[in-house]
């Protein structure tokens, strides 16, 4: 699923355009949030990418679905 990231004043923020969802990231497996798991406001989980050198934001990524806790 695609999913925008992009940094804002209150953290890192994440947009679901298929949904349109925009939520706050609260908590993540990493720091960085790259290569491991990261938890939405919303209770969504997503398996977020890895990358060698962390990429700009905001940024557009194929993220996993793999939960939704609502």
């Amino acid at each position: 699923m695609k999913v925008m990231i992009r940094e804002t004043a209150k953290g890192i923020e994440a947009y679901v355009p298929k949904k349109d969802l925009e939520e706050m990231v609260v908590e993540q497996e990493k720091p960085g949030l790259w290569g491991g798991w990261a938890k939405l406001a919303n209770g969504w989980v997503f398996a977020m990418p890895a990358f060698d050198t962390p990429p700009q934001l905001p940024v557009t990524v194929e993220a996993r679905k793999i939960s939704d806790e609502e």
